[in-house]
Parts: structure tokens; sequence; C-alpha cells
């Protein structure tokens, strides 16, 4: 393979006064603030809008549309913006999202949602890779860190700002203008990067489109997340969700088979033969598929037990997200002081699977007070993952795979909480059993209750436990309709604490899952961050020395 390392692009860096590097900077935050705002804005309301639309048996589509699209094209922006530069990339990616948030506003049914979703998840798949490699273009890995934290920080803003928002439009205008938010944030985003970000891309080099590749790998992921998605509400056994996963693994193999093969593959495989890059994917894919289980859980269980607000519930996240960025500023600032890395992502791995692990202690009735000291401990693990992992991999790959390399990354960090969310959710969906139910229900009820009033061994007749986690469902599913009145306070009592236990059981998953990223880390070699754009020490990273010699191209 060197012939086809050889021969890949040597992308310049991007030269600049300092005054105009942290206006670029500014402007590609909001880039990754535009999608970040629109995961946090969306979802807290989804179940709204399928209600109106009358479309919740096609709730999960709308995400799983957006997912698809964008996936599927991380790795061909990155690919393409080593070739042809990031502004063109990322000013597309920015009007494919906007005209996609436009066309979702304007939605009538769900099946124009999910198709315009789609549009937008096209979008999406540019701004979080090609706004990291701009900034491994605008500053060196010594000093990268300081400024790649701000990013966790982003994302923290977001969570925050995104349910407030989603609430206020929905419930004074209408859920239409959730998407129409976007407008005008993304023109300005538009506007200052296309203003701002000068054009650098390689000369005179003869770009070989990988048709079979790409091909071969949308075939791949779009059967695999259609799974991911399925599984959701079915077995893993069943035959349509094991199909789906067929389909994929087939495509995957043949994926795999054409790269090897191809002269300039669209995800290079000899980047896996470098050791720093491995183990980055795998420790970045294990961490976000941790902390995921927080993600999906903690909302709902403020909503379910707490009977908080849709607003209300994000807002209670804040220790949690206050603890992701203070970690995520302080470890970036660390890093481009001391150079040193491995054993900060340790610590932060170490206190992410702390606070996993004491989540596997709630209950209905843990205090609040606890909580918060709980989600700001895992806070301050996660933080630190959110910019590191990149910074990592930029400071070991030549600068001609920079583009490749930061969407590659993101792509296995996409596909981690992908796979996160869906093993979280069908494990508590299994651990909430009527046996579950039944014997917290039996314990709430007051002594002396008659065996007549207590559920009895076998679920009721008509009585569906997948309905406990159906988009718009009675809390209870139903059954205090069941009971008489004077126990339907025990009965809620019982379904709520057998509710915090299945999530109790299914936060394991995520331990084991921060587990090994922490094992993943201690295997990382840790390397000095070049205090400079070049890149003429790789000889151990298994990648050619010629692709990593001095960068040329110009800046037009």
């Amino acid at each position: 393979m060197t012939s086809q390392i050889a021969s890949a692009p040597e992308h310049a860096a991007i030269e600049v006064n300092p005054r105009a590097r942290f206006e670029i900077l500014g402007a590609i935050l909001l880039a990754l603030f535009l999608g970040a705002l629109d995961q946090t804005i969306v979802g807290p309301v989804l179940p709204k809008i399928s209600t109106e639309l009358k479309g919740a048996d096609l709730y999960t589509w709308v995400v799983t549309a957006y997912l698809v699209t964008s996936t599927a094209a991380i790795p061909i922006y990155g690919k393409l913006s080593d070739y042809f530069g990031r502004k063109p990339m990322l000013l597309t990616g920015i009007v494919l999202f906007l005209i996609g948030s436009i066309l979702s506003g304007f939605s009538q049914t769900m099946a124009e949602l999910i198709l315009f979703r789609g549009i937008q998840g096209l979008g999406a798949g540019a701004l979080f890779p090609i706004s990291l490699a701009v900034i491994g273009d605008l500053f060196t890995p010594a000093e990268r860190g300081k400024y790649q934290g701000l990013f966790g920080a982003v994302f923290g803003v977001a969570f925050l700002v995104g349910p407030f928002l989603g609430g206020l439009l929905t419930d004074t205008l209408s859920w239409h203008y959730i998407f129409f938010v976007n407008v005008p944030v993304g023109l300005i985003s538009l506007y200052l990067i296309g203003r701002l970000l000068p054009m650098v891309r390689p000369k005179d080099v003869k770009f070989t489109l990988d048709i079979l590749g790409v091909t071969t790998f949308v075939g791949a992921i779009v059967p695999v997340l259609v799974a991911l998605t399925l599984a959701e509400t079915s077995a893993w056994t069943d035959k349509y969700v094991l199909g789906w996963f067929g389909v994929g693994l087939v495509f995957l193999v043949a994926f795999i088979v054409i790269e090897a093969k191809a002269k300039d593959p669209m995800i290079p495989l000899d980047l896996f033969r470098n050791r720093t890059f491995a183990v980055s994917v795998i420790a970045s894919f294990f961490a976000v598929f941790g902390f995921s289980t927080l993600i999906i859980f903690l909302p709902l269980w403020f909503q379910i037990v707490q009977g908080a607000s849709t607003t209300a519930s994000g807002y209670l996240l804040f220790p949690f997200l206050f603890g992701l960025i203070f970690s995520s500023i302080l470890a970036g600032q660390l890093v481009s002081r001391t150079g040193r890395y491995k054993y900060l992502l340790a610590v932060a791995m170490i206190l992410m699977i702390i606070g996993l692990g004491l989540f596997v202690n709630l209950r209905a009735d843990t205090p609040n007070l606890v909580l918060w000291s709980w989600m700001l401990i895992a806070g301050l693990g996660v933080g630190p993952t959110m910019a590191i992992f990149t910074l990592i991999v930029q400071n070991d790959v030549p600068p001609a795979r920079l583009g490749t390399a930061t969407s590659d990354l993101t792509l296995f960090r996409q596909i981690g909480t992908s796979v996160g969310l869906t093993v979280a959710f069908t494990l508590f969906r299994d651990n909430l059993t009527w046996g579950l139910l039944r014997d917290s229900i039996v314990k709430a009820l007051p002594a002396g209750t008659p065996v007549q009033a207590q559920p009895p061994a076998q679920a009721p007749a008509g009585f569906d436990l997948g309905s406990l986690t159906a988009v718009g469902s009675s809390p209870a599913g139903g059954i205090l309709s069941q009971v008489p009145a004077q126990l339907q306070a025990a009965y809620a009592a019982g379904f709520h604490q057998a509710f915090s236990i299945a999530i109790a059981d299914s936060v394991w998953i995520g331990v084991i899952a921060a587990a090994l990223s922490l094992v993943a880390v201690l295997a990382l070699k840790e390397k000095p961050l070049r205090a400079h754009f070049h890149a003429e020490q790789h000889a151990n990273s298994g990648l050619s020395s010629r692709a990593a010699g001095p960068v040329v191209g110009a800046a037009e």
C-alpha cells in the first residue's frame, strides 16, 4: 500500500494572521453549535411531532433517517476535504443542512419529515469532522488542545439551550419553528466561513473517486443502522433484525476487500496499522458507548419517575453538563501545556467508570442531591474524551491524511453512540419484566393488603409491557385503571421503583464499555505533540514516511 499512501495529497496548513485564526475558530464553533443544537432541540419535541402528524409508529425512523445519512456521509466528506479543501466541503454541508431544516419545518406528514431529515443528515455529516479538521489546519498539535477543548463546551451549551428553546418554540408557536431556528444560525455560519476561511487545497493532484468503496460502504452502514433501529422495538433474534445485519455484513466484507485493493481508497485500511489511530478509535468507540446509557435514561427517569417536564428534565442534567464542559476545557489546557495525555485520559475513564457505576444503585427514592453528585463525577470523566482523542489522532497522522483520519474517528464515535443507545434500551426493556414490576408493586402496597388486591403472578389480559416504553404511553401502562383508587398510589410507586431498577441494571453495560475504553487507553503509546504543521516523524506509525513529508499546497 505504500504507493497508495505516497500518492495522497499533501494538504497545506491554513496560514493566516492570529486575529483571523480566532475569527475562523469562532465561525467553526458556530457551525458545530448548529449541528449540536439541532440534535438537542429536536429530540425532546419528537413525541409531540409524531402525535400531531399521527405517526407514532414511525417515530424512530425520524431519528434513523438523520443518523443513516449523516453517518454514511462522514468519511466521504473527510476524504474529499483532503483533496478539494475543507472550505467547499463545509459550505456544502451547511447548505444541505439548511435545505433539510427548511423542508423539515414545512413537513405535513411523517413520511415527509423522515425524507427531509435524511437531507438534513447529509449536511450534518460534514459539520463535525470537517470542523475538527479545520482546527487541525489552523493550530499545531501542541497548541490545538486548548481550542479543541471548546468543542465539549459547545455540546454542553447546546444541551442546555436546546430543550428550553425547543419547548418554548413548540409551546408558544409551533414545533415547525424548531427547524426554522437553524436558518439564522446557519446563514451566519455560512457567511463567516465563506468570508474568513481561506481556500487551501493540494496542487496538481488527480482525484479518483472510489465508486465501489463508497457503494459498498453505504451498503454496509445503512442496513446495520436499520437493524439497530428495529432492535429497539423487537428482539435481537428477530428475522428482520438478523436479515438487515446479514446484508450489512456481506457489504462490509466486500468493502474491506475492495478497499484493500483500491488505488485511492475512501477509508485507507492502512490507517488501522497505525497503533495510535487504531487504539484511539477503539477507546473512543467504547467511551461514547458507555456514556450513551446516561443520555438515554436520565431524562426519561426524570420525566417518568419525578414527573418533570421535557424542558425541566433537560435542566436537571446540569451537573453532568457542568462536569463535561469544565473537564473538557481543563483537559485541553493541560494537554497543551504539558504535552501529556495518556494518564489524563486514564483518570477521565476511571471517573466515568465510577460515575456510571454509582448509577447501578438508582432507585425511585434516590435524592436529587445524590443524583447530581453522580452526574458530576460522570461528566468530569466524559469531558476529556470529547476532544483529546481527536488531538491524539491528528498529531500522529500525516497532514495529507488529517481530514480522512478525523472523519473516520468521528464515524466510529457515531456508530458507538448508535450501538450504545440500542443495546442499553433493549437491555432496559428486557429488564423491565412483569415479575420485577409485580414484586415492586407488592412491596409498595400497605401492610395487610388483601391478596386479591395484589397484582397477579401473570400479566393481566390485554396488558402490553412493551407499551411502558412507547411514545406517549401512560407511565403505568394502563394498569392503574384496573385497581381501586386507594391503591393506585402504591401501584404507581411500585412501577416507578421497577422502572428505576430496570435502568440501574441496564447501566452495567455502560460500566463495562467504559472499562474496555480504559484498557484501550492504557495501550496508547504517548508521543510528543508536534509544535509545527509538518509530520517528519512517522517511522513508528505504520505509515509511509513519504506521505508524511513537507506540506505543500496553495492557499487561494
